[in-house]
């Protein structure tokens, strides 16, 4: 064999060798995590769900997904808006099972936040009462968090319970409205939460101007994570990552927050939007939760965007690190 006959056949083995260990669906990955802020990196992107479907004698289009957890068992769960329940492929991310979610009447829900409690019981919001609902993983109604009348009475029509998170294993349960309450202070989001099915403190959380509450999750040592979000014609999609620590807040002032990082500040990494972006990565981003740690203490966080049915809107998972201020 000559040299330049040896020389093409490695080259094909080792295309070979690389489609065969690459990850399904489109994905881009950075050699290194790619600095978004001092805190905060992105390590890549995947839209393998944009207009996916599961199913076969009955197909759910994966569509509206508002909602991240992590089951017990290390799969993924995400929530759609439409009142179904996505199981995802812990590595490919791609859809292994469909649950439709309904109320106590056999309704649909208007889902949007998710979370998994201790015991493996889903925590799914909605933003008609508003109301949290628990779920076992059959999608069996098996109670209901309601939110205390006199902040349910001045919650402004969609833009109510957005998010829910678990703040510790076993902990209590709060849940974030999306927009300000009437005659509330307009700057303020309300945080309710419920400890044992009872209401508890009503934290007071103040995003940065302009944006609502898209999404929580807990950090596990007692503060939250908070997607903030806001769209603007021309402009785009504002994603920021806030931390908020309602740890020893007792009183009605908002609770400590920290920016983490303005997602628009992140590398593209070659991602494509057909809409106005200043940051074409950048989508409408509702879902979140942490999947683990790094080595080295960093949250393993990952976000999805809602393509709120929209051919123009993209259904994107985006995988991010973030590294904490001390406790």
């Amino acid at each position: 064999m000559t040299r330049a006959a040896l020389i093409a056949l490695l080259l094909a083995t080792l295309a070979t060798l690389a489609a065969c260990s690459a990850a399904p669906g489109p994905t881009s990955a950075t050699v290194a995590p790619a600095p978004c802020s001092p805190g905060v990196a992105i390590t890549g992107f995947s839209d393998t769900l944009d207009g996916a479907e599961y199913g076969a004698r009955r197909t759910w289009p994966v569509t509206g997904l508002s909602g991240l957890a992590v089951d017990r068992d290390g799969s993924l769960l995400a929530l759609s808006d439409r009142s179904v329940l996505f199981t995802l492929d812990p590595r490919t991310r791609r859809p292994t099972n469909a649950v439709p979610l309904v109320d106590e009447t056999g309704a649909s829900l208007d889902a949007e936040g998710l979370a998994v409690d201790a015991d493996g019981t889903r925590l799914v919001t909605s933003e008609a009462e508003p109301s949290v609902r628990r779920y076992d993983a059959s999608g069996r109604v098996l109670g209901r968090l309601d939110v205390p009348p006199a902040t349910a009475e001045r919650a402004r029509r969609n833009k109510t319970l957005e998010g829910v998170a678990v703040l510790t294993p076993g902990g209590p349960v709060v849940a974030a409205m999306e927009g300000p309450l009437d005659g509330d202070d307009p700057g303020v989001r309300r945080f309710p939460t419920w400890t044992g099915g009872v209401p508890g403190p009503e934290y007071a959380y103040r995003p940065d101007a302009g944006l609502d509450v898209s999404e929580l999750a807990a950090t596990g040592d007692g503060r939250l994570l908070v997607v903030e979000r806001s769209y603007t014609s021309g402009v785009g999609n504002t994603v920021h990552l806030a931390l908020a620590d309602p740890r020893g807040v007792t009183d009605a002032r908002p609770v400590p927050r920290t920016l983490l990082a303005d997602l628009g500040a992140c590398p593209s990494l070659g991602a494509a939007s057909q809409q106005a972006q200043a940051n074409p990565l950048l989508d409408n981003v509702e879902g979140m939760t942490v999947l683990g740690r790094t080595a080295d203490g960093a949250l393993r966080v990952l976000l999805v965007s809602d393509d709120n049915q929209d051919d123009e809107q993209t259904t994107r998972l985006s995988d991010v690190l973030v590294r904490l201020p001390p406790a």
